[in-house]
């Protein structure tokens, strides 16, 4: 089946999307990943957008869908794919219609106040990088890395009010994709309170995987 995974940051919908990939053989796409491999490619469109990226603007949306499709030709993507992250705007979806058919456009739903819980929550290692939460997966000694033992810290883009603006950016771009599949009727709301484990249950049972 061909997916798109819909959901604000904290969603959970990325560790869903890499669990259902494994388990159904289907590549897990990110627009994310896809950007970070043509700029490694130093493929055309990739050296365009490292300039763009370089430069502080947004990817247009001709530039994405394009890489977009690029992506979706590859032989992995013959018996379905999940689409995490794209698309963002109309446009793009209306583009992606043109390319593809999409079975299931999944939304995770959650309130603002459960993803800021969430999100505060982390604490990532000043040396490796690890990422704890502090109340669904806490380090052994408090502030210290189980791995190496270094500190660790709130990054900027965990803080409250850090989440509450890119909630809020999330909301206003994404609500209209929403609506543009649930009027497509193949849109599915699916509780993103839930352990992940259990959300991976419900989903393989839903979709037969």
């Amino acid at each position: 089946m061909n997916f798109i995974f819909l959901g604000p940051p904290g969603a959970g919908k990325g560790t869903l999307a890499f669990e259902v990939a494994k388990s159904a053989s289907i590549p897990h796409i990110s627009t994310g990943d896809i950007f970070r491999q043509a700029i490694r490619d130093k493929t055309e469109l990739g050296l365009k957008v490292k300039a763009i990226i370089d430069s502080g603007a947004l990817v247009s949306d001709e530039i994405t869908t394009a890489l977009v499709a690029e992506r979706l030709k590859a032989d992995d993507c013959k018996n379905g794919f999940i689409l995490d992250g794209f698309p963002r705007t109309i446009p793009q979806a209306e583009a992606l219609a043109q390319l593809v058919t999409i079975d299931k456009a999944i939304n995770f739903d959650i309130s603002d106040e459960e993803v800021i819980k969430r999100l505060s929550g982390r604490r990532t290692c000043t040396s490796c990088g690890k990422v704890y939460n502090i109340v669904s997966m806490p380090p052994k000694q408090e502030n210290c890395c189980d791995a190496c033992g270094a500190a660790l810290i709130t990054r900027d883009d965990d803080k409250p009010e850090s989440i509450k603006k890119r909630l809020e950016a999330y909301r206003n771009q994404t609500a209209p994709v929403i609506d543009f599949y649930r009027n497509a009727h193949i849109i599915c709301d699916i509780d993103a309170r839930p352990p992940s484990g259990q959300i991976l249950d419900e989903f393989k049972k839903l979709f037969s995987i």
